[in-house]
């Protein structure tokens, strides 16, 4: 007979004053015991222990702290109803029952996407987050013991320049793959088979079944939904990750030989195979995919599904991949430089009243963001290019504000010298912190550009083993009061 070791109610006190490293290690614990069970091939123990973590006190705690503190939580859904206050985030640990949960209808917003069309987003309300955040907690752990070796995208510890890292090795060294399979699944989220989730996803039927099938609200009119996964909900990425686990082993089944130099790198449901010739990629594995995909009810996107050889190049996760003189490398996409430089320049256009230091507070974190997204590969001259352009709109805004004012005016207002460049735009002096500093435009060039060490395909951050591995890279920290392990940065 297990005990539940998480289930005691902290002291309701004040939110403020929990303990969350006692809360997340006590969940941890039962996540590490659910990955075990599975690596152990004991699937029923799994299922009693992910009822009991669903059923603790603390792993509910946890549950609303994340949907209180992410980017979302000021989005209320169909009620109305956002959870700010202290008393709230404790009365709805108790609204975190699976007896008489009852799912309501998302609400449905639209976001432009890249290619000027939108993608529909629904919001679900916050206990239904809360309740997803939940049994996340429950299904992490088998999502990441399941999942395949070279899969990148919405896992913990993973990034994209993991996989764009992966893309290096499998085709950097002369005896690699010259061909590449470039693979988009049309609409995935939208179009998943809900059937074969149900059947096939390991986490709780009864509650997944609800929020399959709760509907969504658009215009005041309520729509049902019969396929897919809601994009917008905590745990539908997990769901994704689920339902495309095993996709590296139908690939590998598909061809045998070493010689096919055939090898696989995903993130979410953008994905690459490389192949030693057009026809091993489009007679082997291509079928190989279609046929996985569709037990699941997914299809390829046929325009966006090609075969590229190395030397001609290709886009993968913002990134250009291509080899020059047989020298594989990787830079940021035309497009994507192309599309930050006219947010960039959007955004100085439509700032023509405000003032430099608002403007500086608005730019320096998506040239930090941007910049930092590229520095583990070869981004140097790019960066330089951005830096000028960027330079050159805000001449521009500079000379727009005052028009009657010649050049020289306008070069002491607005820029100064500082390290040796006699063209940074700034501020002048502002206070920060009790000190005066000088408040300056951030170039992307002064993001340092640094070689990316792509995760251990095989690394599980629910597995004990893999921990040591995990804090070396400074994903996870040793909490020494309750000798259990924890996630970094957190409390």
């Amino acid at each position: 007979m297990m005990v539940d070791n998480t289930s005691a109610p902290i002291a309701k006190k004040k939110w403020s004053t929990i303990n969350w490293s006692t809360v997340e290690s006590q969940v941890l614990q039962l996540q590490f015991r659910i990955a075990k069970a599975i690596r152990e091939g004991r699937y029923n123990r799994a299922k009693s222990l992910q009822w009991l973590l669903t059923h603790s006190y603390y792993a509910k705690l946890l549950a609303i702290k994340r949907v209180t503190q992410n980017t979302g939580s000021k989005t209320a859904g169909v009620d109305k109803v956002i959870w700010r206050s202290e008393t709230q985030k404790l009365n709805a640990v108790d609204q975190l029952s699976r007896k008489g949960y009852k799912t309501q209808p998302l609400r449905r917003i639209y976001i432009p996407k890249k290619n000027g069309k939108l993608r529909p987003l629904s919001i679900p309300t916050m206990r239904c987050r809360a309740m997803q955040a939940l049994h996340l907690l429950a299904l992490e752990p088998i999502a990441e013991t399941i999942s395949d070796k070279n899969s990148y995208g919405f896992r913990p510890k993973r990034s994209c320049a993991d996989a764009i890292e992966r893309c290096f090795n499998i085709l950097s060294m002369k005896r690699c793959a010259q061909w590449v399979l470039e693979c988009d699944i049309k609409s995935c989220f939208d179009e998943i088979n809900p059937t074969w989730l149900l059947n096939n996803a390991p986490m709780d039927k009864l509650i997944l079944k609800k929020w399959l099938n709760a509907g969504y609200i658009e215009k005041r009119q309520l729509y049902s939904t019969t396929l897919g996964v809601p994009q917008g909900g905590i745990i539908s990425p997990t769901l994704l990750n689920v339902t495309l686990s095993g996709l590296e082993s139908a690939i590998a089944a598909a061809t045998t030989k070493f010689k096919d130099k055939v090898n696989f790198a995903i993130y979410a449901d953008d994905f690459i195979v490389t192949g030693a010739s057009r026809e091993i990629l489009d007679q082997k594995v291509k079928p190989a995919v279609i046929k996985f995909l569709k037990e699941r009810g997914l299809v390829l996107s046929e325009e966006k599904t090609v075969i590229t050889h190395i030397n001609q190049g290709f886009d993968f996760l913002g990134h250009n991949v291509r080899k020059y003189n047989g020298k594989l490398l990787i830079k940021p996409a035309k497009k994507n430089v192309k599309l930050f430089l006219t947010n960039i320049r959007n955004i100085i256009t439509d700032a023509k009243a405000t003032r430099t230091s608002d403007l500086l507070n608005i730019l320096n974190p998506k040239i930090r963001g941007w910049a930092n997204y590229y520095h583990h590969v070869v981004s140097s001259a790019v960066f330089s290019k951005v830096d000028n352009d960027i330079y050159l709109a805000l001449w521009k805004w500079a000379t727009r504000r005052h028009q009657k004012k010649n050049q020289h005016w306008i070069k002491n207002k607005y820029f100064c010298s500082h390290n040796g460049d006699n063209w940074v735009f700034n501020a002048g002096m502002q206070e920060y912190r009790g000190k005066y500093k000088l408040q300056k435009l951030l170039n992307a060039k002064d993001v340092a550009i640094k070689r990316h060490i792509k995760i251990r395909a095989e690394a599980n951050p629910f597995d004990p083993k893999d921990v040591d591995y995990f804090i070396k890279r400074g994903l996870l920290q040793r909490n020494y009061k309750s000798a259990n392990w924890v996630v970094a940065g957190s409390g």
